[in-house]
C-alpha cells in the first residue's frame, strides 16, 4: 500500500500530484524542493511516491523529465528502466505521469488541457510575449502561487486544496474558486512592484556587448524580494536570457550561500535550431540543474568575501558557457 506523495511546490509538481493522487486514491501530500531531496532533508520511504523530483534511492514509485536527474542515476550506475515509474525527456513530469497511467487506465479527458498547461509553463515554451501574458487558466493558476511573504503553513494549505481541485476538475472551471481569485489579484498587484525592483537590480555584463543576459542580483537586500524573474523580457524584450542571482536564506537569516536561476528569452523559443542549453550550463559547472531552457543551482559560501568572489566567478563562467554553446 503506497504511502505519501512527495512532490515539487510549483505547477508542474501539483500537476502531477494531482494525477497520483486520481490514480492511486493518495490524499497524504508533501511539497518540497529538489534541494531538501538531494540534502535528504525529508526521510522517504519505500512506499511514497515521488514526483518531479531527485530520485531519493528508496521510494514506491519515481517519476521525473529532468536530464540532469537522469545523469545522476548514471553516474550512480543505477539503470532508470529498474525504477518503478517512469522517467522520460518531456516538457513536464505531468506529461511523463499523464502518460505513464494512461496506458494502465482510463483519465478523465479534463486532464489532456491541465498537463498541456504543465508542458507550456514548466517548459517555458511560449513563442511571444503576448502568448506569455495570455491569461490562461494555467497561467492563472501558476501566477497565484507567486505572491510573497506568505506564511509556510499557509502556502502549504493552499498547494494542497489546489491540488485537490485539480484532481477532482477541469481546470477552466476551478479558476472561478475564490482563493485562487483573491491570490492571483494579490500577484497583479505586485506585479508593478517587482518590474520596478527587477529594473533598479539588472545590468549587462560588459562583455556581452550583444546584450543577450539580463543579470538580476539581488544580494543586496537583507529580505529576499519576491519577483518573477521572466517579467525581465517586458523591460528587456531583445534580450536571449535572463538570470536571477539571489542569497539563500534559512529560518528567515539571510546567508552567505547563493541561489542562481536562469532562464531563456521568449523570442530564443522561436528559433527552431538554436543550441542554448541551461540545464547543460548549471551542470557543467557541477551547482545545480534543470531544463534546456531554464534551470537553478546553488553555491555554497563559507564568508562575504567569498561569496562576492564566487558571484563575479560564476556570472562570468555562466556567460562564457552560454557564448560557447
Amino acid at each position: 500500500m503506497n504511502g505519501r506523495i512527495i512532490t515539487h511546490s510549483d505547477f508542474d509538481g501539483i500537476v502531477s500530484a494531482s494525477l497520483c493522487s486520481y490514480v492511486l486514491k493518495i490524499e497524504h501530500i508533501i511539497f518540497t524542493s529538489p534541494f531538501a531531496i538531494i540534502r535528504s532533508l525529508i526521510p522517504i520511504t519505500d512506499r511514497d511516491i515521488v514526483c518531479d523530483l531527485p530520485y531519493p534511492l528508496k521510494c514506491s514509485i519515481w517519476f521525473d523529465h529532468h536530464e540532469g536527474n537522469l545523469q545522476e542515476l548514471e553516474h550512480r550506475r543505477i539503470d532508470p528502466s529498474t525504477i518503478k515509474g517512469r522517467f522520460a525527456l518531456l516538457d513536464s513530469c505531468s506529461r511523463v505521469i499523464y502518460e505513464y497511467f494512461s496506458e494502465k487506465t482510463k483519465l478523465p479527458t479534463y486532464f489532456e488541457e491541465t498537463v498541456s498547461e504543465a508542458d507550456l509553463i514548466d517548459s517555458f515554451g511560449y513563442q511571444s510575449i503576448e502568448e506569455w501574458k495570455r491569461e490562461t487558466p494555467g497561467s492563472i493558476i501558476n501566477n497565484s502561487l507567486k505572491i510573497g511573504n506568505e506564511d509556510q503553513r499557509e502556502e502549504r494549505r493552499y498547494l494542497k486544496e489546489l491540488t485537490f481541485l485539480i484532481r477532482d476538475n477541469p481546470i477552466g472551471e476551478i479558476i472561478s474558486n475564490p482563493k485562487i481569485k483573491e491570490r492571483y489579484n494579490k500577484y497583479k498587484d505586485e506585479e508593478d512592484r517587482m518590474l520596478h525592483i527587477i529594473s533598479d537590480s539588472s545590468y549587462f555584463l560588459p562583455q556581452d556587448v550583444g546584450q543577450e543576459i539580463v543579470v538580476i542580483d539581488l544580494t543586496r537586500y537583507n529580505r529576499r524580494p519576491n519577483i518573477i524573474k521572466n517579467l525581465a523580457y517586458l523591460l528587456y524584450p531583445n534580450a536571449l536570457s535572463v538570470l536571477e542571482i539571489n542569497n539563500l536564506f534559512e529560518k528567515g537569516i539571510k546567508t552567505n550561500n547563493l541561489s542562481f536561476s536562469m532562464s531563456l528569452g521568449i523570442n530564443l523559443n522561436s528559433i527552431m535550431k538554436h543550441r542554448k542549453n541551461i540545464g547543460e550550463i548549471m551542470r557543467t559547472l557541477n551547482m545545480g540543474d534543470g531544463h534546456p531552457g531554464a534551470a537553478s543551482g546553488r553555491i555554497i559560501c563559507k564568508s562575504k568575501p567569498e561569496m562576492l568572489r564566487m558571484k563575479k566567478e560564476i556570472i562570468d563562467k555562466i556567460y562564457e558557457l552560454w557564448s560557447s554553446q
